[in-house]
């Protein structure tokens, strides 16, 4: 899941849009239907001898509706064939899609269904309101084909994050009455990161699932936090070439996905490094400060196919410090939201850390990636670039 920059009234501005970057779909603790890995469990496996980057499963049969909840499903208008611009292997593609709501309703769950698991690497799911949706048509409209090209996040001026799609991140139930409102004429758009590495085609017409209830049935109002953290990530000692210089990298990134990407990697460098110098290495983390009083309800973490382990702690160092997520062994195709055995109260003035690790070496050893130039990797969108991202399913306190 992937994206620039975004600065949030409540995790003190460092949050992502990652359009990138994979990943939420959700509300709390896991519901029947829904097996969920509770946090600080390792993957089953950690697939990195094996995956290719993309999930061939098709999304598990829906869990039953709870009371006053009702389906909607949308799907793209039209079959869309990917092209990777600048010479790269990856397009991030929005399309607008219409619920045709008339009243507020809340969105207590979401499944993203990939129609071409082949090319599709992860989906975001923004909402936006009545005016931004008419800014939308026009941007689809001056685009030739379906949708419009969207790194860094939907190309839309104040669309909100309400759900995501990424290998092994099914639809996520919370128990609490929670849900993400859906104001009258609100409209979805679905933003695609289509990986076209190793030659992989055809078109695509995925789709979501929406599960949603009447907007006076009292929910509270959900919100999706978004902790970003540097990569900086020299070559392995047998490698070399010219994009194994950091600069070189840099300006490869920005050339593929535009200066919006510079910004990402040169924004991250200075947050969080306190203004020092970026420093080579396979582990690197960041510090959020927690601006407003939140309840936290579950959380995720995002990286790519060099990822080897993430983890995302509150109060790091303080006598109360707590990890909310430790996945030791990650797993590309496994990135499922974990749910909080209990909800969790976040105060202003409480600090979040995303703490992430990228191995070089699995360049060499993943079907996906053997090929590929060496690089010294930062953040970027590409399947071949690395993000280290901590996602956060919250309310804000009143």
């Amino acid at each position: 899941m992937e994206g620039k920059a975004r600065f949030t009234r409540w995790a003190g501005g460092a949050a992502v849009a990652l359009a990138a970057v994979l990943l939420v779909a959700s509300c709390g603790d896991a519901a029947p239907g829904r097996t969920s890995g509770a946090p600080g469990a390792p993957a089953a496996h950690t697939g990195h001898a094996v995956h290719a980057g993309h999930a061939a499963a098709q999304p598990p049969p829906a869990a039953p509706l709870r009371p006053g909840e009702r389906f909607m499903t949308l799907t793209i208008p039209e079959p869309y064939r990917p092209t990777a611009p600048s010479g790269g292997t990856d397009e991030y593609r929005c399309f607008l899609v219409d619920p045709g709501l008339t009243d507020t309703a809340f969105l207590t769950g979401s499944q993203f269904l990939p129609q071409n698991t082949d090319i599709v690497h992860h989906a975001i799911i923004f909402r936006v309101g009545p005016k931004e949706a008419e800014a939308a048509r026009r941007t689809d409209a001056a685009t030739p084909g379906e949708g419009w090209t969207c790194f860094g996040d939907a190309g839309i001026e104040n669309g909100a994050w309400v759900g995501h799609w990424a290998p092994g991140a099914d639809e996520t139930l919370l128990r609490q009455k929670v849900g993400y409102p859906l104001p009258a004429g609100s409209q979805m758009v679905l933003q695609i990161h289509y990986n076209l590495l190793g030659g992989a085609g055809g078109t695509d017409r995925s789709g979501i699932r929406l599960r949603l209830a009447d907007g006076a049935s009292g929910l509270a109002p959900l919100e999706t936090g978004l902790i970003a953290g540097p990569i900086e990530l020299p070559c392995t000692a047998k490698e070399s070439g010219p994009l194994c210089d950091r600069k070189a990298a840099v300006e490869d990134v920005t050339h593929r996905f535009g200066e919006q990407a510079r910004h990402m990697v040169d924004g991250l460098a200075r947050m969080c490094g306190q203004g020092e110098p970026p420093r080579p290495g396979p582990t690197q983390h960041c510090d959020m400060p927690v601006r407003d009083d939140a309840t936290l309800y579950a959380v995720a973490g995002h990286m790519h196919l060099l990822g080897r382990s993430i983890r995302v702690d509150l109060n790091p160092g303080k006598p109360d410090a707590r990890t909310l997520l430790d996945i030791p062994a990650y797993n590309f195709d496994d990135q499922a939201i974990r749910p909080l055995a209990q909800p969790l109260e976040i105060k202003a003035g409480d600090t979040l850390r995303v703490t992430c690790t990228h191995d070089a070496g699995l360049r060499s050893m993943l079907p996906a990636l053997r090929g590929s130039p060496p690089r010294y990797v930062v953040w970027g969108e590409g399947t071949s670039d690395e993000m280290c991202l901590g996602l956060l399913v919250w309310s804000p306190q009143a």
